[in-house]
């Protein structure tokens, strides 16, 4: 069990930032400003590949589910990103990708493996930092608990909620059915699976078989037309 530290506090237009750290992993808890203390759902967020804790698709959604909804949002660095040291692991395929990128390769398999890898480390991180934000008063044991990540997103969060039971709904989307669809299969609560229509990466049929694969009863498919980086905000 580790100890959620807080290092830093700002407030602007209604919204309480926190930067904390659990068990040295770097993270942001975003509350409401007016009234932070006040019990209220949690929305663990997890970012997408080669971004951040805090990158524009992450502070500007909690904006919205803190502002709009009074919900606390939480966000950690995933392994090798934001202010986590990369290994030589995560430089080698780093480097594969962007081999096969100026290549005109397939990016596919080589994101799938390295995300597979990512996920085996940041699940245990993403559990820790759920008991640790539980044991905040204004979060606590007994809410709803909920989960939102997309691309590298969703390689983490698929298997992680697989296996957490204090995830109540969850919103996942853009990536491929190859590592991520048994686990799908484990999952039976309310999810909304986000797909661009014209993905240059992900094709309609490898989406669509990953949406297919939950077992979840309330699901909904979320197609928007562009391409992979075209994801409405």
């Amino acid at each position: 069990m580790y100890s959620l530290r807080f290092t830093a506090e700002s407030s602007s237009n209604g919204l309480l930032e926190r930067d904390f750290t659990v068990g040295g992993i770097p993270g942001v808890l975003w509350s409401p400003a007016a009234n932070a203390a006040d019990r209220a759902p949690l929305i663990l967020m997890a970012h997408g590949g080669g971004n951040h804790k805090k990158h524009p698709a992450m502070s500007g959604r909690a904006r919205l589910l803190v502002t709009g909804c009074g919900f606390h949002v939480a966000v950690i660095d995933a392994p090798g990103h934001g202010d986590r040291p990369r290994t030589a692991h995560d430089e080698a395929e780093i480097a594969e990708l962007f081999r096969a990128r100026a290549a005109g390769e397939p990016e596919g398999p080589i994101v799938v493996r390295y995300n597979d890898h990512l996920a085996n480390l940041a699940v245990p991180e993403y559990q820790a930092t759920l008991d640790a934000l539980q044991g905040l008063p204004e979060i606590g044991t007994g809410g709803p608990v909920g989960f939102w990540g997309i691309n590298m997103g969703t390689a983490i969060g698929v298997p992680f909620v697989a296996i957490e039971p204090r995830i109540t709904a969850a919103v996942f989307g853009q990536h491929w059915p190859d590592v991520l669809a048994e686990k799908a299969k484990q999952i039976t609560i309310p999810i909304e699976f986000d797909l661009q229509w014209d993905d240059e990466h992900i094709s309609r049929e490898e989406g669509l078989a990953l949406f297919d694969a939950f077992a979840s009863k309330e699901k909904s498919l979320h197609v928007n037309s562009g391409k992979h980086k075209e994801l409405p905000r």
